[in-house]
């Protein structure tokens, strides 16, 4: 049982409002905190672990997973320094890793 504060158990109680999952087959692809007013929108999204290594070097506006798997995720920041393009394409690909983990079955329930 989590614990009411303290300690990692208190991370299971926060509030979780804010934070917006996008989901495929019940697995997260994407999360954002959407109604935030104190920073710039951003979106963590899945990738490759080389591609994520590559994306970082080549755009300040994509970070490492914010409380995520840094391997597999990156933070992108949506200041408008990105190509909308690529933007999509990355929440394409995270959607693509994210559905091809999901077991054949789940998978033909979905198309």
């Amino acid at each position: 049982m989590p614990r009411p504060s303290g300690g990692a158990g208190g991370a299971a109680l926060l509030p979780r409002a804010r934070l917006t999952t996008f989901k495929v087959g019940g697995k997260v692809f994407a999360l954002s905190r959407l109604e935030s007013r104190s920073e710039s929108l951003r979106v963590s999204l899945k990738c490759e672990p080389e591609v994520a290594v590559g994306l970082r070097a080549e755009h300040p506006a994509i970070l490492p997973g914010y409380h995520l798997d840094k391997r597999h995720w990156n933070t992108v920041m949506l200041d408008g320094s990105l190509p909308d393009r690529m933007v999509l394409e990355m929440i394409e690909d995270s959607y693509d890793l994210v559905f091809a983990r999901l077991p054949k079955a789940r998978q033909a329930e979905i198309r």
